[in-house]
């Protein structure tokens, strides 16, 4: 099998839906603040399990994709504070610029959850806005816990994909961040099935 990545022009907006079991394995894992928001809601595959679990959520995204609890219409690196009663925020960001979401959001609060291929760990430079944006969240982003799936994720595929579909190849995690976490990040292993 050969894999092909699609040029950003075909990507557009990097939007891969949440499925809602990455994030009961994460709600069975982390104690999350009451007030979250998430700010790439898409159609609400992270939204609606926080919700179900009694959380607080801000559903906002840079286009409307006719969620109905999205409560706004913005580019989150163009937000400068939180909206009102949120704690942390928890994502799954566009993966070309990861990164600059992830360390926009520790700008912006102290606690930040964001759903990450496994590789994020590796590299960041000094060279370009991404590897610096890495080297920050990474290093001096208080990264608190690398939650690990034990099996891969079903997989993402992008919104409009009308190809075929097949299963995930990249590992997936739940990267906490904590600002008040001091020392090396915990790192564990979850599974979305159910074993832990």
């Amino acid at each position: 099998m050969r894999r092909i990545k699609h040029p950003q022009s075909e990507r557009g907006l990097d939007f891969y839906a949440t499925p809602d079991v990455a994030v009961h394995a994460l709600l069975r894992a982390a104690k999350l603040p009451h007030g979250i928001w998430e700010p790439h809601c898409a159609v609400g595959g992270i939204v609606e399990p926080l919700l179900d679990a009694g959380h607080a959520v801000v559903a906002t995204d840079i286009v409307h994709r006719g969620y109905p609890f999205q409560s706004g219409v913005g580019d989150f690196l163009r937000y400068r504070s939180c909206p009102p009663g949120v704690e942390g925020i928890v994502m799954n960001p566009p993966y070309e610029a990861a990164a600059i979401h992830v360390w926009h959001a520790l700008q912006l609060c102290p606690f930040v959850v964001a759903l990450l291929p496994l590789t994020f760990l590796e590299a960041g430079n000094t060279k370009t806005r991404a590897g610096r944006a890495r080297i920050m969240c990474l290093d001096r982003g208080h990264l608190a816990k690398v939650l690990v799936f034990i099996e891969r994720l079903p997989l993402m595929h992008r919104d409009g994909w009308g190809g075929p579909r097949s299963t995930s190849t990249k590992s997936y995690a739940w990267f906490i961040f904590d600002g008040d976490h001091q020392g090396d990040a915990v790192v564990r292993r979850i599974s979305w099935k159910g074993a832990q």
